[in-house]
């Protein structure tokens, strides 16, 4: 792309100069895209939380179509602003579940981590917009600890998922001091790390990161990507990176409307994953948060990409459709309705893929 025509391949590899020269200003973007008026008024409105785009991501935009899927992610509108019905500053209420700064203990077994507030790039639909992006905040050693020692002092937690912000923007040292605390609590099977940055920035993952990261099995990592424009050869390149050091990898997509609501850009993108070795996870209904009402679309409409995915691609490509229940309630699954009748004489009715019923007979004693 000519803005970036005299950048070298060194530096456009190097993850480092990508954070440093993102783009977040009109004046950044409207060198190589046509900005229409509302990214205009977008741009210049008072933000509730930042805009940042690194290059790499940036270059992927369509200059010409304002509903490019890339830029609709990153670029703010000025709808963005607009109050919706049920709008929340903190819809999954991790605030009220949060025994320590940085910590959300929801579930039994297991705990949420924000490690950073910093991301490669933010997505305008951010569950967490009230949070990210400050750069005058970080984790602090004291945090850190309170965070460590809540772990050490509750066994029933088994599985720690590592979120931000995005972890995956700290150094490889960091990064290898969080990981080495949490491997030393004796009572902590799994550790997770979510993360949008191999989307965002697949040259932070690095030869060097992925050898630090394979010290620490059973790691898994689920990613974000929410269309198959995404899934690019650099995407590839640190997707497999990451798989070859033997890290199982899920994909959690968000329905956004106007980007990938729709049955075939879903299937391009489970297929594209698939084939990356990603197994899609979650498709989240988009929350309640302020500035994503534009973002959202109905209950029905997830459950009508459901539909059309099950039975017709691999299981391991289906998702599972989930709501993160405003109030703090956690995640519910929706799915299409397949239990049609149950009968006395021991017979359940159920809908094939195709819509069809058929009947499957219990046993008589109930087990």
């Amino acid at each position: 792309m000519e803005k970036w025509k005299d950048v070298s391949a060194e530096h456009w590899q190097n993850w480092r100069w990508q954070l440093k020269h993102r783009l977040n200003s009109i004046e950044d973007l409207e060198d190589f895209i046509d900005l229409s008026p509302e990214e205009r008024q977008g741009l210049r409105a008072p933000h509730h939380f930042r805009v940042d785009i690194t290059p790499y991501f940036a270059q992927l935009m369509d200059p010409t179509d304002v509903n490019c899927p890339i830029r609709r992610q990153v670029i703010p509108l000025g709808r963005e602003l607009q109050p919706f019905e049920g709008m929340m500053a903190d819809s999954l209420a991790e605030e009220a579940q949060s025994p320590v700064p940085g910590l959300v203990h929801r579930y039994p077994d297991r705990v949420l981590l924000v490690v950073t507030p910093h991301c490669a790039s933010y997505c305008r639909y951010c569950t967490r917009s009230r949070l990210v992006g400050d750069f005058h905040q970080s984790l602090s050693l004291e945090a850190l600890e309170a965070q460590l020692s809540y772990l050490r002092n509750h066994p029933e937690i088994r599985d720690v998922l590592i979120s931000g912000g995005d972890p995956l923007t700290l150094s490889d040292d960091a990064l290898d001091h969080l990981l080495r605390q949490l491997r030393a609590i004796d009572h902590l099977e799994i550790i997770r790390i979510g993360s949008r940055v191999p989307i965002f920035l697949p040259q932070r993952i690095t030869p060097e990161l992925c050898q630090r990261l394979r010290q620490f099995h059973p790691l898994w990592i689920n990613i974000h990507s929410n269309h198959p424009k995404e899934l690019t050869d650099e995407v590839a390149l640190a997707l497999a990176r990451l798989a070859d050091a033997g890290i199982p990898l899920g994909n959690q997509s968000v329905l956004l409307a106007g980007i990938n609501d729709s049955v075939e850009v879903q299937r391009q993108l489970v297929h594209k994953l698939v084939k990356h070795r990603v197994r899609p996870y979650y498709l989240y209904q988009c929350d309640l948060v302020a500035g994503a009402g534009h973002f959202r679309t109905s209950i029905a409409k997830g459950l009508e990409i459901i539909s059309n995915l099950q039975g017709y691609t691999s299981g391991y490509a289906v998702p599972k459709y989930v709501v993160d229940a405003p109030g703090g309630g956690g995640k519910v699954v929706v799915a299409p309705q397949t239990l049609l009748e149950e009968r006395p004489n021991h017979q359940v009715v159920l809908r094939t893929y195709r819509g069809d019923p058929v009947i499957y007979q219990e046993p008589a004693d109930g087990y």
